[in-house]
């Protein structure tokens, strides 16, 4: 299967649009800390209207879990790229995998700090 490229401005952007979702489904059907992530979300969706939080929060939290989802799915992208290119344990490749993991460390760890900033006072 070779590939075309697709000089269409519209038609490209809706193969574009189709590919992103399709990596989407991917992610959330194959991936155990997507699907978790992706859970979370979906909660604190639920929990956002049940709490009517604010426009300001609402803001908050999506893009919180957007950042969080974002970053785990590129560390998923790097750890797939480096077990193909190298299957067997390597040091450097633990090091690359590691630090993509730390990346999703910060956002998760900053979405947790919006989230109890939204939703402690809320119980308080």
């Amino acid at each position: 299967m070779e590939f075309q490229k697709d000089n269409s401005f519209f038609t490209g952007r809706l193969k574009s649009v189709g590919f992103a979702l399709k990596g989407a489904y991917k992610l959330i059907t194959t991936e155990h800390s997507v699907m978790v992530q992706f859970s979370l979300a979906v909660l604190l969706v639920i929990a956002g209207f049940y709490f009517e939080i604010s426009r300001e929060e609402w803001m908050m939290q999506t893009l919180a879990f957007g950042l969080v989802l974002g970053i785990e799915s590129l560390n998923t992208a790097v750890e797939k790229i480096a077990d193909f290119i190298h299957p067997e344990f390597h040091d450097r490749i633990g090091f690359i995998k590691d630090i993509a993991a730390g990346a999703v460390m910060f956002a998760a760890t900053a979405a947790i700090v919006v989230g109890l900033l939204i939703y402690v006072p809320k119980f308080l």
